[in-house]
């Protein structure tokens, strides 16, 4: 069984609709794809309609990517299976949601003053209906020449956090991040927590408190931690230290990043106890196949 617990749609960065993620996720030989947009859960309904149209079955289990912050330092949150009308965890997703315009346009500033010529317009017609974000102002700066891929715009000259156009936004406290999802009978991993390369990272300590809190697991196989499994074996350790479980997932963002759908993979059994875990929402099997 091959299942992939983080990918993106339209609804947020990536560049496959939520229909189009689901039929490339089957094609790629996938059982099971989550679809983890930014702090919304908009291309659920869209990527659930698109099963009944698989030649083969898949189950599609729904979720999010919270945007959260640590003492300065930004991270992300996996939040699996959670109740989607959930009031709390919704009011909070949406002010981080509609956070995101003003920040895009002080960092388009900010690179206007640095010599970009870089517009709202161009950078809202990147984003399209989703929620835009720094891979939107990163398209745009390739598309301009500025540089050469998505990754390379995320270092200290362009977007990374801290750098010369960077702007920060409303995040959550990822404590309160994991008492909204509990609440809403969902199940948090904390996203790639050693990606040095997109900035400062949470430390061990951090992760080990988060852990008391409730969080559930971390992302180890991750394109980030691709290269160092020096790196991978030690979140491993860490979380067997810490009772949690280790996901491993692509976070695909179709033709955006280099990274390709099931290029990291979840064990069927961390996904069974994820499953067992949940209680707001249950994974959706499509039309011709069983739930995984």
């Amino acid at each position: 069984m091959r299942i992939d617990l983080h990918t993106h749609s339209t609804a947020s960065d990536g560049t496959d609709t939520p229909a189009e993620l689901v039929r490339n996720a089957a094609a790629a030989g996938l059982d099971v794809v989550a679809l983890t947009d930014h702090d919304t859960t908009r291309g659920h309904a869209e990527a659930i309609a698109a099963l009944s149209g698989l030649p083969t079955g898949m189950t599609l289990v729904t979720g999010a990517e919270l945007s959260c912050r640590l003492d300065g330092v930004s991270m992300h949150m996996l939040a699996y299976l959670f109740d989607p009308e959930d009031a709390a965890l919704l009011a909070e997703r949406e002010l981080v949601r509609d956070d995101r315009v003003p920040r895009a346009k002080a960092m388009i500033a900010k690179l206007n003053d640095l010599g970009v010529p870089v517009t709202w317009e161009h950078v809202a017609r990147i984003a399209g209906d989703g929620s835009v974000g720094r891979p939107h102002i990163a398209s745009a700066l390739v598309e301009l020449g500025v540089v050469d891929t998505v990754s390379d715009a995320f270092t200290e000259h362009w977007l990374a956090d801290g750098a010369r156009a960077y702007v920060p936004k409303h995040e959550t406290d990822p404590f309160e991040a994991i008492r909204l999802v509990k609440a809403a009978g969902g199940v948090t991993v904390l996203a790639h927590p050693a990606a040095v390369k997109r900035g400062r990272t949470v430390p061990e300590a951090s992760i080990a408190k988060l852990a008391e809190a409730g969080l559930d697991g971390i992302e180890v196989d991750h394109m980030d931690h691709a290269h160092d499994p020096a790196t991978r074996d030690r979140l491993r350790g860490l979380a067997a230290d810490l009772g949690l479980l280790t996901t491993g997932s692509s976070d695909y963002h179709g033709s955006r990043k280099t990274c390709v759908l099931g290029e990291y993979t979840t064990d069927p059994e961390i996904y069974g106890e994820i499953t067992r875990r949940a209680t707001g929402a249950f994974p959706v099997p499509g039309a011709g196949g069983r739930r995984a």
